[in-house]
């Protein structure tokens, strides 16, 4: 049997680097601001409104700022490959650079009581959910200390 797919769970938000991957960001060219997801028209910070805009990647290490859990299984669009549902953390990270925050799920067997404000935190891509023969990825955060 071949390897599903590897695919996107969302076009343009993150690069499918195994190894290394990024989120893709925005950049304001005037004013240096960072947006996550993507800006395409034009600068989202009230003192600015430029419209030069450039496509950026994002820092792959930041640390946890807020932090909890979805014991409830999210609404519709949203899928996992998980039957019945399983709960999972959810990390709000800080990038090193950007000073932006990111929300993202936490990888699997991390749960609320392993995270502590201010922890390092990677930036991985792991599976959301496989169906027709692709592998639907997203990025999640997994604790620096985990390697």
């Amino acid at each position: 049997m071949s390897e599903p797919e590897f695919v996107p769970a969302i076009d343009g938000y993150f690069t499918l680097d195994r190894e290394k991957p990024e989120l893709i960001g925005t950049r304001c060219t005037a004013c240096g601001t960072y947006f996550f997801p993507r800006e395409t028209v034009r600068c989202r910070n009230p003192g600015c409104g430029a419209t030069t805009l450039e496509a950026t990647p994002f820092s792959r290490r930041g640390k946890v700022w807020s932090f909890t859990n979805a014991g409830y299984k999210p609404p519709e669009p949203f899928i996992t490959n998980a039957d019945p549902y399983k709960p999972f953390a959810i990390a709000a990270v800080e990038l090193e650079k950007e000073k932006v925050t990111i929300l993202g799920m936490v990888v699997e067997g991390v749960d609320c009581s392993d995270l502590r404000a201010g922890m390092e935190m990677d930036l991985v891509i792991d599976t959301l959910f496989e169906r027709d023969g692709k592998r639907y990825v997203t990025w999640k955060w997994k604790p620096v200390s985990q390697g």
